[in-house]
């Protein structure tokens, strides 16, 4: 389908991959709506970060994606959905599963109903590779089985299969946007690189951290925001849910190696207890196959985890970037 000339709702805009998909759609020239969390400091998240320039083209909605009534309001006269809204930490959904609930699936339940109720041309639900838990098999593709590991995952694959039942019953025209490990710029402390990095950069000679021998397929931010606009292009895609992925894997002390190596070699790692996720809720292998979304879009990886990385840090070491975050504490 065709963006140009259509009103771009985008939840979850003050979040991290929301607001660089935000500064994206601004910068290619779409009319873009941006869905962010009501607060009393008024406060827009990463939003606040942008240019000027960009910010001012941006028409801001506060709300709650809990609320029904918000998000219709929200909906109401836009012409495409990215929900990207939702509460992502895995450990804290261990503390409060109801808030992943609320927030998770009936926040996705409002968008497919306000969607439905007022005609929405095409409504992106971004899942998470979190939801194939443990790989069965690799390259793990749109096939392999849910396995609901934490109560983040298994929120999210309700959420999913919302999705699925309103295209199937209603008609819908949704597609689940299932990114692999997204990083970059913006990422809250509660992700690993983030987590490695800082603590490299204040100064820390011992890097806590939890295990080490799971594997991840690392997307760049950059490539998970194209792959969500080529999805978003394609009309081949309604219906589907599409992997964004590297298809490839690596270690997580492999990956603390890497970035050690580029920050402070002298730097060590030691194992923090409280990092450690539940061993039968431990997601040991994430691997993705991207031919789906080779198959049916125009996307493809424009970025090496080489220079992805070294584009981190140096956000991450630009003035005001790190006191953003704070590197003494485990934040879950």
């Amino acid at each position: 389908m065709e963006l140009k000339n259509k009103k771009i709702l985008v939840t979850g805009a003050d979040g991290f991959i929301g607001s660089h998909l935000v500064e994206t759609l601004v910068n290619q020239g779409y009319s873009v709506k941006a869905f962010v969390l009501y607060n009393s400091f008024n406060s827009w998240g990463w939003l606040d970060t942008l240019p000027k320039e960009t910010l001012s083209k941006i028409e801001i909605f506060t709300g709650n994606i809990t609320d029904p009534n918000g998000v219709r309001t929200a909906v109401k006269g836009v012409d495409v959905i990215f929900h990207l809204a939702a509460l992502i930490a895995i450990p804290y959904s261990y503390y409060s599963p109801d808030s992943y609930v609320d927030t998770n699936i009936k926040g996705t339940l409002n968008i497919l109903q306000a969607a439905k109720e007022f005609g929405i041309e095409k409504t992106l639900v971004t899942s998470t590779s979190e939801v194939y838990g443990t790989a069965l098999y690799v390259p793990i593709d749109e096939k392999h089985p849910k396995q609901g590991q934490s109560p983040y995952s298994a929120t999210k694959i309700s959420a999913d299969f919302l999705s699925e039942s309103f295209y199937r019953s209603f008609n819908l025209p949704v597609t689940i946007v299932r990114p692999f490990n997204t990083f970059g710029p913006r990422q809250s402390a509660r992700a690993v690189i983030p987590t490695i990095i800082t603590q490299l950069l204040a100064g820390k000679e011992e890097i806590k951290l939890g295990a080490l021998h799971p594997t991840r397929d690392l997307l760049y931010v950059k490539d998970t925001v194209n792959g969500f606009i080529q999805i978003a292009l394609s009309d081949k895609t309604i219906g589907e849910e599409v992997n964004i992925a590297t298809k490839s894997e690596i270690t997580i002390g492999d990956l603390a190696n890497v970035i050690i190596q580029q920050i402070n070699p002298n730097a060590k790692i030691v194992s923090d207890d409280v990092r450690l996720r539940p061993a039968k809720s431990e997601v040991e292998r994430l691997y993705g196959s991207n031919d789906k979304i080779l198959a049916l879009t125009n996307w493809k990886q424009q970025y090496t985890f080489e220079t992805a990385i070294a584009e981190t840090i140096s956000w991450f070491k630009q003035d005001g970037n790190l006191s953003q975050y704070k590197t003494d504490i485990y934040n879950v």
